[in-house]
């Protein structure tokens, strides 16, 4: 009769590792931070969003010099969630959101404004016109 030893299972390196933390929530947004990870580095989930929100904040976090790299995903297309990954060089990845979601605000401000304005002109056109 042949013995067969039973094999040897190595070590599962990805449970090895501590699973992400969240911490922080502020309002909808959950700041996730890994034990390894520091400041330049965090995963940020925005409950309630989807693509819209995600590709227009991370073209405006990309524009930052300060960013490494800023992508982000949707886990699940039946789930109304983004997970916005940023890693920054000089400031922290929270600067580099904060900054990201006011210069967005501010670019929204100013098309709305534009599009109210070009809105009235075809109304006082299309007004003058008819008389």
């Amino acid at each position: 009769k042949r013995h067969f030893a039973a094999p040897k299972i190595a070590p599962n390196p990805i449970s090895a590792v501590a699973p992400p933390v969240i911490v922080k929530m502020v309002g909808c947004l959950k700041v996730v931070k890994s034990p390894n990870e520091n400041e330049k580095c965090r995963t940020f989930v925005m409950d309630d969003q989807d693509h819209t929100l995600g590709n227009a904040l991370r073209y405006m976090i990309m524009k930052n010099p300060e960013v490494r790299f800023c992508g982000y995903a949707i886990p699940h297309p039946s789930e109304r969630k983004v997970h916005l990954r940023i890693e920054t060089r000089g400031i922290t990845a929270v600067e580099a959101l904060k900054k990201g979601l006011q210069d967005l605000h501010k670019m929204s401000e100013h098309m709305l404004k534009e599009f109210e304005e070009t809105v009235e002109k075809h109304k006082t056109k299309d007004v003058m016109n008819v008389e």
